[in-house]
């Protein structure tokens, strides 16, 4: 094993990869770098004030691999509340320039700022007064010298061997969108329950989703009241195929949870009419109709239990069985 793991270790492919890898975190530590002094630093945070307090949309262009990034920036933003589109350069010259209002803040990205195919949009955004903010590498070239904000990224070598396809400086640009898109969701406070507002489907959207989506309610939600019998308790239980039933008082406030462990040291002590009281649970796990899925399952496999009771204020609203959050996908 010795052996083969010294073979691969050497293979050509292999240390391409490292040299990739490698080549690709200088870059990123120039751009950390580059973040933290001016000019970057304060067109940067100006580049933040400006989208945050901004009403109309962030329309993010670019050409070739720079188009491709611009095009995972804008469903960043769209993801994270920032309401974005993407534009292409060369649908804008076609007619697509009308979906830029003055509203608009418009976000282009170009390695050189020479990108040929930017030139109309640039122009539209001069003529009409549309704030432009430019990535670029080149901040004396055309789109950075026109740029109400010019973000200037820092000279980095590209991980090709012969230092032409864009690399290293599509992942700076890839790095830079999401340092954006963070800032502004922490300028907004943005919270998991925004998030799940642009995420309800797939395995991501049931764990955000909550206790009160997910949860039994109302007639099927198993619960006697206090003074109920054994044997009442127990054919609640049965119904309701829960595995439990809630105790409640007059008010509908959580006093207990009879189980099926309760019901079978009940049998062996032939106390089946007997008060509920006297053989129920007490201090049952209760969350909130707001907690999240994926922490109620935590908290079932911290607890060892299957189900948890919500309860807003002291009342019972609900019942989440393990069953529920496996169905919807959450593990």
């Amino acid at each position: 094993m010795k052996a083969i793991a010294a073979t691969s270790s050497q293979h050509p492919g292999l240390l391409s990869a490292l040299r990739t890898t490698r080549i690709q975190m200088v870059a990123l530590q120039a751009l950390a770098q580059a973040l933290n002094e001016a000019p970057l630093r304060d067109r940067f945070l100006q580049a933040v004030d400006t989208i945050a307090a901004n009403t109309g949309r962030l329309v993010v262009t670019g050409m070739g691999k720079s188009g491709i990034v611009a095009r995972k920036i804008a469903a960043t933003m769209r993801s994270t509340g920032t309401p974005s589109l993407f534009l292409h350069p060369s649908e804008a010259s076609h007619g697509d320039l009308g979906m830029i209002s003055r509203e608009d803040i418009v976000f282009a990205i170009s390695w050189s700022g020479e990108t040929t195919e930017l030139g109309d949009i640039i122009a539209y955004c001069r003529r009409f007064g549309v704030r432009l903010i430019v990535a670029t590498a080149h901040p004396d070239s055309t789109a950075g010298r026109v740029a109400d904000i010019c973000l200037t990224l820092p000279h980095v070598r590209e991980a090709c061997p012969n230092e032409l396809a864009p690399t290293s400086s599509t992942t700076v640009q890839v790095v830079l969108g999401d340092a954006l898109a963070v800032a502004l969701i922490e300028r907004r406070g943005f919270t998991s329950s925004d998030f799940l507002a642009f995420h309800p489907g797939g395995r991501l959207g049931a764990r955000l989703a909550t206790t009160a989506q997910l949860m039994a309610k109302g007639e099927d939600i198993p619960v006697v009241k206090v003074g109920a019998s054994l044997i009442e308790a127990t054919i609640e239980m049965s119904r309701k195929r829960c595995g439990c039933t809630a105790v409640v008082d007059e008010d509908g406030r959580l006093l207990g949870v009879f189980t099926d462990g309760d019901l079978r040291r009940a049998v062996s002590g032939d106390h089946m009419k007997a008060d509920i009281r006297d053989h129920m649970t007490l201090e049952p796990i209760t969350v909130g109709p707001e907690l999240l899925a994926s922490e109620a399952l935590r908290l079932l496999n911290e607890k060892a239990v299957s189900v948890l009771f919500v309860v807003s204020g002291e009342k019972l609203v609900g019942l989440l069985h393990l069953h529920e959050i496996l169905r919807a996908g959450v593990a």
